[in-house]
Parts: structure tokens; C-alpha cells; sequence
């Protein structure tokens, strides 16, 4: 499978960079560029990619704007919003809106390409240097899961492990389960609580307080 990634950034530097990066992957491929979200709206809708790299600021239509108009159009495309600004109030609202990642422009090229491979894989990244800044600062006054959906045991210790920053891998190791159990548990514990991916389930744990510091 080749992953389609449209590039939306208004530095034409930065569009060249990242160009340049992922069509250098056996993977992915780009099939657009655009300077704007209004811009990227329509190639979106045209081009069908897998990916959008949403810049967190562009002329006429912003990165989260991007983000929600996608998700009322029903484009299935992930987006992964990318910027230069370390603000804990840009990663919480796009996490609220459902981005499959966030990640800083400074991550380096690595980072970028595993952002794009996990967020069709329906993982999520988010550039270490804000994850755990970000999780902690989600956790709630005190805990609402009496008034929440109800998961199983197994579905309340998965996403516990999920929320701590566990890789599947690192939580079938922990709980004695394999990954493909651990998949299972996620998508059923997303279904009930009404997230969107990894990253938005996270979050919810924090803000319910199954997650705690």
C-alpha cells in the first residue's frame, strides 16, 4: 500500500522539505501541496489522500478549521497538524477535534515519517516533548467515570496503559495479552466512549480521571 499524503503549509520551504522527505519513503507518496486551508480543503476533497500535514496557522483557513471542516465534509483522510508553536492549547483542541497526531516542526524527519505510517495504521503520534506536559495537564479535579461509559475491566486497564504512554506491544506485554487483543480492546473501549483515535482516548482518560499523575 502507498500512502497518499497532501502537504497543507503556507512556507513553501516547509512544503519542500516535507516533500522531499516523504517521497523519499518505498511508502508514501505526495499527491499535493497547498499554501492555504481553503486551499487544502478543496485538493482534499479532489485528491482523496490518506494524509493531511495541516499547518497549526496558514492564511484563510488555520490548521484546526481545516481539521473540522474535513471531518463535516466526511473526507476520511487523517490529519496530523504540524507547527512551529510548543502551546499546550493548540494540542488540546486538536486532539478535541480529532487530529491523528501533533507534532513540531523541529521533531526532525523521523518523527514525521512515523506520524504519517501511524496515523494510517489508526495510531497517533504526538511529539514527546509534549505528551506527557499534555496528558497531565488533561487530568481531571477528581474522577467522572461513575457518570461515564461503563468498560470492562480489561477495557479500563488497556486504556490506563494507553493514557501512561504504552505502545500495544509495551501494554500486551504488561497485561499478558497480544497486540491484536489490545487493538480489540481500544477500538471497543473508542466505540463507548466516543473518541476518535488513540490520542482522543488518552485525553478522555485523563479528563475522567482513570488516568492520574
Amino acid at each position: 500500500m502507498t500512502i497518499r499524503v497532501l502537504i497543507a503549509d503556507d512556507h513553501d520551504l516547509v512544503r519542500h522539505g516535507f516533500h522531499m522527505i516523504l517521497d523519499a519513503q518505498p511508502d508514501m507518496t505526495v499527491v499535493g501541496e497547498a499554501a492555504d486551508g481553503e486551499a487544502a480543503l478543496a485538493a482534499a476533497r479532489r485528491l482523496g489522500p490518506d494524509v493531511v500535514l495541516a499547518d497549526i496557522r496558514m492564511p484563510r483557513l488555520d490548521g484546526l478549521g481545516l481539521l473540522k471542516r474535513l471531518n463535516e465534509a466526511s473526507v476520511p483522510a487523517k490529519v496530523i497538524v504540524v507547527t512551529t508553536f510548543d502551546d499546550d492549547d493548540y494540542v488540546r483542541a486538536a486532539l478535541d477535534a480529532g487530529a491523528a497526531g501533533f507534532i513540531l516542526k523541529r521533531s526532525g524527519p523521523t518523527l514525521l515519517i512515523e506520524a504519517v505510517r501511524a496515523a494510517v495504521a489508526g495510531d497517533t503520534l504526538i511529539s514527546p516533548s509534549l505528551t506527557v506536559r499534555l496528558l497531565t495537564g488533561l487530568a481531571g479535579p477528581k474522577p467522572l467515570l461513575e457518570d461515564g461509559p461503563t468498560l470492562s475491566e480489561r477495557e479500563r486497564q488497556v486504556v490506563e496503559l494507553l493514557a501512561a504512554g504504552k505502545s500495544n506491544p509495551e501494554i500486551a506485554a504488561a497485561l499478558f495479552i497480544s497486540p491484536g487483543t489490545v487493538k480489540t480492546h481500544i477500538a471497543n473501549a473508542q466505540r463507548k466512549t466516543g473518541t476518535r483515535n488513540r490520542v482522543a482516548i488518552a485525553a478522555w482518560a485523563w479528563k475522567t480521571g482513570l488516568a492520574t499523575p
